[in-house]
């Protein structure tokens, strides 16, 4: 392959919000749930359930993700119902904008089979979280990850139920209506990356994190200082439709030949005719015939959205136009 980069996860998480002071999990934690009285979390849709911080935060049982924009922890309730914390470092909005920005993006999670559902929020002084469901099947990071350290790997047709609800996810994203509410871009995701793409059992995906970047800023502690020095970042980081497309042309370059690195980009386009040919190994995973011409023309697609020239990128309803017509001639 042409590269098989793999980042681990983080060891702890040293920030929270504004004005919070250094420490690990457990001794921000002990702050949060012995010295300050319990907080009602505000739910986001319509018979949900009633959870509080102190109920939250005990019940968190591990680290899944960390970056500079916040934590993510798994957390079981009482009730045994499985959920996801996501904790940010620094949020750029005040409280009355915050609750009305994940309100609004709840609404469109909350209408989208392809979109993690959100279900509460909280803002307090020393604490911004948002609780949202948990797929215990994982990112599409860890699924990949996985099959290249010795897992069972995904096969392309699992490959592709991924990469059509992806797809779909960020098309009904980018078909919001009004497009910006109140200074909010609403038909921009603004962050899609393998590790924000959540797993059904079923193989289908759920694009997560909506929305977010415009609710809480990156913060850099030593360790995602470090991380980032000892890291490439693949992904795009403006604001802008055309930067998803970039991002999910990057995914499925990644679920194709596992390139996490885009200095691999300009051998990828010189040598596509000698990968067409089978000259030149590239795909991660067994197929022919059929399969084959499909991965061919999804690594077609995968390299017009990472064009240099955010203008010539294809807009993502064309390439879901594309997908759909290519399973569809396939079967």
């Amino acid at each position: 392959m042409l590269s098989r980069a793999f980042t681990k996860p983080k060891r702890s998480f040293k920030e929270y919000g504004e004005n919070s002071r250094s420490g690990s999990i457990s001794e921000y934690d002990d702050c949060i749930v012995g010295f300050i009285d319990d907080l009602p979390l505000i739910p986001c849709e319509n018979n949900g359930p009633s959870l509080s911080l102190k109920e939250v935060l005990r019940t968190s049982v591990s680290v899944i993700g960390e970056n500079a924009r916040g934590l993510t922890e798994k957390v079981v309730l009482s009730n045994a119902r499985l959920c996801t914390l996501k904790r940010f470092r620094k949020v750029i909005v005040r409280k009355s904008e915050f609750g009305r920005r994940v309100e609004k993006l709840a609404q469109v999670c909350n209408n989208c089979d392809y979109l993690v559902p959100i279900t509460a929020y909280l803002y307090a002084k020393r604490i911004k979280l948002v609780v949202s469901d948990y797929y215990p099947m994982g990112s599409l990071a860890d699924l990949l990850s996985g099959g290249r350290r010795g897992q069972t790997a995904l096969n392309w047709n699992e490959r592709v139920i991924i990469i059509e609800s992806i797809a779909r996810a960020i098309s009904f994203i980018h078909g919001q209506s009004p497009e910006t509410v109140k200074n909010m871009k609403m038909n921009v995701h603004g962050n899609i990356k393998s590790s924000n793409i959540m797993i059904n059992i079923d193989l289908t995906a759920r694009l997560s994190d909506y929305g977010f970047v415009q609710l809480a800023d990156c913060v850099e502690d030593c360790d995602t200082k470090e991380k980032r020095a000892t890291t490439h970042n693949i992904y795009c980081e403006k604001l802008s439709q055309k930067s998803d497309v970039f991002n999910f042309g990057m995914v499925l370059l990644d679920m194709l030949g596992a390139v996490q690195d885009l200095s691999y980009m300009d051998c990828i386009v010189k040598l596509k005719e000698s990968i067409k040919q089978g000259d030149i190994p590239f795909f991660e995973f067994h197929m022919k015939g059929k399969e084959r011409k499909q991965a061919l023309k999804v690594l077609e697609i995968a390299l017009a959205c990472t064009s240099s020239l955010p203008e010539t990128r294809p807009s993502v309803h064309q390439i879901l136009f594309d997908l759909t017509h290519l399973l569809k001639t396939s079967k």
